[in-house]
């Protein structure tokens, strides 16, 4: 979870009054926040955040912003979301971009002289945002630049690592962008980003001058903020539209916050995205949900009533209108966490505060007990370390990229997926549906430590199943993975014979054929007549997919045959 530093005399002007520390610490809940540290002599805060789903509280902006709300009863209202008038500046994203870094969103803040608070909070929320919410930079990395010696139009386009060459942030000398991969700290902290791509991508004006080389550095002529700037260009590209656009709402939020007038920028795209050829950032993509009172009042446990609900989400930045027990409901620009009903319930909860719920007691007295598939597991967990093995724990959620292209599937081959309504990234869109891509994802981040590799996972799978209520079943499975440059399907098949023989349990192989592995070195898992896994080696085209470069020899069974009549 991130831990931010803010500053109590910055915090009170955004604020708008004077509080105490105590104070301040004492409406942190809002933000899901902890107050870690205090320092009296500097008057920096170390705020711990609870909430992985809201980028937009890792600033100090964020916070202020949220308990401003709270305490005047309504939203924080932002004009430039409003404006209909034609921006003024535009960004031509070249064709080919698609390919590489498809999204950009900018815009541009003016008529606030950046203080020194103001520069370290903007670089903090920053590098937050583009570490932790943009994945190291690889979904969202962002861009600060002195607006004045910018010529609009701006393009975003792609380049030759030869062609291009400017002076990047912290260097003296023009670099090309090939130099700047090899010797700049920041190219080779980032370039992997950009890796098996022939060309790169720059952002450019109409006089030819380089504003940055995304997602790695700015221009040192131009990318170098300083305090006492009065107008700004701020620039975000990616991977993911809405998580490009959301950035961007946090940012420019947070300088309006501040005093900057925000003026939107039209960026004129050759392809088609969800929004169209031509968007005007920062903008308001989030919909309009309808939720029942009814369904909050059950998830709550209490029956609140309507005007209740609705003054406890205006309060807490959400727009509302009810009627007849029924929300439309719009979160604000800088968010865009909404999954299900139970977030909004939970926001409800937040903004009155937990403290105004009657605690019950537990009505029946119950003991606790692993159930069987808990049990096995378990059992499974020790014989898996004993035979050499190391255990990963990974998220449950994936890409159909992970899940079906590099595994070498179609779609409606083994290995498809349930997705996610309304995710917040792409890269976290379904529920995985076998163990395998999780282990190949760790594989992957692994080269450089000494070999042989042996990982194993136990954990939850979603497959579809359209005979269950939401669709698809949850299975409990196993996968194990051995990496070397001899690792081998009898390797793998050791392994597996000795795990079935300390468990007491019989089983067979069978040929089989299976995108993902070796024709001929694949086999089903058969235990008492039924199929639980598959067992093989991996296909080449799989280990390069993923940027594996040993070969690779696996095991995957479900687990919950096992433990019947164990």
């Amino acid at each position: 979870m991130p831990t931010i530093s803010i500053y109590h005399q910055d915090f009170e002007r955004l604020l708008g009054r004077a509080v105490t520390v105590e104070e301040i610490e004492a409406r942190l809940p809002l933000v899901k926040g902890e107050l870690k540290d205090y320092t009296p002599t500097s008057g920096e805060l170390r705020i711990e955040l609870q909430d992985s789903n809201r980028p937009d509280l890792w600033s100090v902006e964020g916070i202020t912003r949220q308990i401003r709300s709270a305490l005047e009863g309504c939203p924080v209202q932002y004009p430039f979301l409003r404006t209909k008038s034609r921006p003024k500046r535009r960004i031509m994203v070249a064709a080919g971009m698609e390919n590489v870094r498809p999204f950009v969103a900018a815009c541009t803040a003016v008529s606030y002289r950046m203080t020194e608070d103001g520069l370290t909070q903007l670089i903090q929320a920053q590098e937050k945002l583009a570490d932790i919410y943009g994945h190291k930079r690889r979904s969202v990395s962002i861009g600060l630049y002195r607006l004045n010696p910018i010529q609009f139009p701006v393009t975003y386009g792609l380049v030759k690592p030869q062609e291009a060459r400017f002076v990047p942030l912290g260097f003296s000398e023009k670099l090309t962008l090939q130099d700047i991969l090899a010797i700049h700290p920041k190219g080779m902290e980032f370039g992997s980003i950009l890796a098996g791509h022939d060309s790169l991508p720059l952002l450019w004006d109409k006089e030819g001058q380089v504003l940055s080389f995304p997602p790695i550095i700015n221009s040192q002529e131009i990318g170098e903020v300083r305090p006492g700037d009065a107008e700004l260009l701020i620039e975000v590209t990616g991977t993911d539209l809405r998580m490009v656009l959301l950035t961007l709402n946090i940012l420019a939020a947070n300088l309006a916050d501040r005093g900057a007038s925000i003026e939107a920028i039209e960026v004129a795209y050759p392809y088609a995205t969800e929004f169209g050829r031509t968007v005007r950032t920062p903008c308001e993509f989030t919909q309009v949900q309808r939720i029942s009172v009814h369904a909050i009042e059950s998830a709550l446990g209490l029956p609140l009533g309507t005007e209740a609900i609705k003054q406890a989400l205006t309060s807490y930045g959400y727009e509302v209108k009810a009627s007849q027990r029924k929300l439309a409901l719009r979160l604000p620009c800088y968010r865009n966490d909404f999954m299900h009903a139970v977030d909004v319930a939970e926001d409800v909860a937040i903004s009155r505060g937990y403290e105004s719920f009657t605690p019950l007691m537990p009505a029946q007295f119950t003991v606790g007990a692993l159930s069987p598939i808990e049990t096995i597991s378990d059992h499974i967990r020790d014989h898996m370390v004993g035979l050499g093995y190391q255990e990963i724990i990974s998220n449950i959620l994936m890409s159909p990229e992970d899940l079906v292209d590099r595994m070498r599937l179609r779609i409606g081959d083994p290995g498809q997926f349930v997705e996610i309504d309304n995710v917040m990234s792409q890269n976290f869109s379904c529920l995985r549906s076998w163990m395998i891509p999780s282990l190949l994802r760790v594989e992957t981040a692994s080269p450089r430590t000494f070999y042989p590799h042996r990982l194993f996972e136990l954990g939850e799978v979603a497959v579809p199943d359209l005979g269950q209520e939401l669709g698809s079943r949850t299975l409990t499975k196993l996968g194990a993975l051995i990496a070397h440059p001899t690792s081998s399907f009898s390797e793998v098949h050791t392994s597996l014979d000795q795990l079935m023989y300390h468990l007491v349990r019989t089983y067979t192989l069978e040929p089989t054929s299976h995108g993902s592995f070796l024709e001929g070195r694949v086999g089903k898992i058969i235990c008492e007549g039924q199929p639980i896994g598959l067992i093989g080696e991996l296909h080449p085209e799989v280990l390069e997919a993923w940027q594996i470069t040993m070969p690779v020899a696996l095991f995957e069974l479900e687990v919950e045959p096992l433990s019947e009549g164990g």
